[in-house]
């Protein structure tokens, strides 16, 4: 199976990024219930792989944080544009989150990624698509702005291609714990345990 790690978007956001897709010959839009922001990409996985990897990011801790997105941006090779995007802002809690699953998946047997993590969600995939169109697609939607999403878990999912295009299917979903309560939780566990009962008597 065809794995990746990603942060989901409510269903308000995804409808307000969908809205902004058309006007360019030769894409091939995302349909906004596809529309996330990956942490990491992992690929075709078996399955004792997989439970190896589900293991590994369920022990990720992380606190809650807000997530925006502003501005338009694209991936290009030799000059033509390949894909469309929105820009997620790089905030500190997003990118400790990232190297903790960076971190988890390496624990589960991966290698590191070699790719700069760069936030972003994916609007559109281009084929042939007139380098000017996108560029006046930039130009008219580069003021945009999300509101602030709160960001409370991450999603482990999996894709498969169908007729209509790609499938994302969730496998675990996990919820943060937070980083001050796992420490506080370990510094009570370690002042109650007492082998000798010596604070019984």
């Amino acid at each position: 199976m065809r794995l990746f790690v990603a942060i989901d978007l409510p269903r308000d956001v995804k409808e307000a990024l969908a809205a902004l897709c058309a006007g360019v010959p030769g894409a091939r839009w995302v349909p906004a219930e596809n529309m996330h922001v990956t942490l990491r990409f992992i690929g075709e996985v078996d399955g004792a792989r997989r439970d190896d990897i589900i293991e590994a990011l369920s022990e990720v801790r992380a606190d809650g944080f807000d997530l925006e997105m502003q501005g338009i941006g694209h991936f290009e090779t030799r000059r033509q544009p390949h894909a469309l995007w929105v820009r997620v802002n790089r905030s500190e809690p997003l990118l400790r989150l990232r190297e903790s699953v960076e971190n988890a998946v390496q624990r589960a047997g991966l290698p590191p990624e070699g790719r700069k993590f760069m936030p972003h969600v994916t609007l559109a995939r281009l084929k042939e698509a007139p380098p000017g169109r996108v560029e006046s697609f930039m130009q008219e939607h580069n003021l945009f702005r999300s509101r602030a999403v709160p960001v409370s878990d991450f999603t482990l999912f999996s894709s498969f291609l169908s007729r209509n295009g790609a499938l994302y299917r969730p496998e675990a979903e996990f919820p943060f714990v937070a980083a001050k309560e796992r420490d506080g939780a370990a510094e009570e566990e370690e002042e109650i345990y007492d082998p000798w009962g010596v604070s019984g008597s």
